[in-house]
């Protein structure tokens, strides 16, 4: 089944994306959810002219990514946390304490486009995320988690 995805949908494609999807998921999912539509020739049509006068626009985002790209790769995180015995956090680091950070810095980053990678982190040590600022500029911010003083 033949699909428009009216919303970025995690692990399947971004928002206008024409995605193939088993009957069942796109019938009984994504159409309730209000995440796609079918994809009939018609739709796609109208899909093609709204992509044609989102070109500028599109760009001009594009754009915006990149410089704020630019200004993460020049940024040196450290988030602290309480530590136990030997390198071990109580609790953990995840992607809601990389956004806390950014914010700190003065980027607002929402939490949902940043994945750390290895998923919570547990350690002290140095660690990387992936942000993904648009969905084609994506930035790989290292940052470091340190014991608290």
């Amino acid at each position: 089944m033949e699909l428009i995805l009216k919303q970025d949908v995690e692990n399947l494609g971004f928002k206008d994306d024409i995605v193939t999807v088993k009957n069942g998921y796109g019938r009984n999912f994504l159409i309730p959810q209000g995440q796609a539509i079918l994809a009939t020739v018609s739709a796609k049509k109208v899909l093609a002219e709204n992509l044609k006068q989102r070109a500028y626009k599109e760009q001009k985002l594009i754009d915006d990514a990149k410089a704020i790209s630019d200004a993460l790769s020049n940024l040196e995180i450290k988030i602290t946390s309480k530590v136990g015995a030997g390198d071990k956090l109580f609790g953990s680091v995840n992607n809601i304490d990389v956004a806390d950070a950014l914010q700190k810095q003065g980027h607002d980053i929402e939490k949902k486009y940043i994945n750390v990678i290895g998923g919570n982190v547990k350690r002290i040590g140095k660690y990387n995320a992936v942000i993904r600022l648009h969905r084609e500029v994506i930035v790989d911010l290292p940052f470091e988690v340190v014991a608290e003083a």
